[in-house]
């Protein structure tokens, strides 16, 4: 396998009122080529700053991103994002919202008919070329992240980043975008890199999990392979014994080694606390 993107010894700082305020130390992390990457972590562990930073959004503070070589200092085509809202155009139907995309990247790279075909094409990937004549409030909330992965698939990004992308979706609508998404890895062999609080998702779907540690000065806390075979059946996983302890490994390293505590200044001292806090 190829290493397609390198993290290496990334710290982000942001300037504060209080005073600068680092939410990235040393991060360093290598994703091969067709990977599908899950990050994981309580929420302020620097998750989302470090996909901001890999699509060209955020400008490491110290160290940076190197993609097939080039460094990453601004957002291009060859990483595309996909947020947990849409972010569809609502004057456009689904099929322009992707071609605005396409004419974006391609230009007249792509004739009409070509261009007609690759997103019509991108739609049926992710089963909504029955819809792609209707607007964003004429289609369900699966339906629209549907369309939004299928304009991101649509610029043939070299990575897909994806920050919680099924975040606010109900479970059953969750699942059948996870099994879509799964369909579509192994029909393109694409590089993914995916942001998600859910434990279950990110055994069923990844390759590698990275384990975030708390913030401020967040970094990676501990990487687990993924060796369970693909095509990936979630009921047959049910019964698995490794996605068990997979599943508990992460939970492990999420509630007892990365235990978040409430702060101190939320709970009411004793007297004696406060003494002992003063000496």
């Amino acid at each position: 396998m190829s290493v397609l993107l390198d993290i290496s010894q990334m710290d982000m700082v942001f300037p504060t009122p209080k005073g600068p305020f680092t939410a990235l130390k040393g991060v360093d992390l290598k994703i091969n080529k067709g990977e599908f990457v899950s990050l994981i972590g309580h929420s302020g562990c620097g998750k989302s700053t470090v996909l901001n930073v890999v699509a060209g959004l955020y400008q490491a503070t110290t160290g940076g991103v190197v993609l097939n070589g080039k460094e990453v200092n601004e957002p291009g085509p060859e990483r595309a994002v996909v947020f947990q809202n849409h972010s569809l155009l609502p004057w456009l139907s689904a099929y322009e919202n992707v071609e605005l995309a396409v004419k974006k990247v391609f230009g007249k790279d792509k004739s009409k008919a070509e261009t007609k075909e690759w997103v019509e094409h991108n739609l049926k990937l992710v089963h909504m070329d029955h819809a792609m004549h209707k607007r964003p409030d004429e289609i369900s909330g699966g339906m629209k992240q549907r369309v939004g992965i299928a304009r991101a698939l649509a610029m043939q990004p070299d990575v897909l980043l994806m920050d919680e992308p099924f975040g606010a979706l109900d479970a059953l609508t969750r699942a059948h975008m996870q099994d879509s998404l799964m369909e579509i890895q192994n029909e393109l062999n694409n590089t993914v890199i995916m942001i998600t609080h859910d434990v279950d998702e990110a055994v069923l779907l990844s390759d590698r999990i990275v384990m975030m540690t708390n913030g401020p000065a967040a970094t990676i806390g501990e990487i687990l392979d993924v060796k369970l075979e693909r095509p990936r059946h979630r009921l047959a996983l049910a019964e698995d014994p490794e996605y068990n302890r997979l599943r508990s490994e992460v939970l492990k390293f999420l509630y007892e080694k990365q235990r978040k505590v409430e702060p101190i200044s939320k709970v009411a001292k004793t007297p004696q606390e406060t003494t002992e806090d003063a000496a």
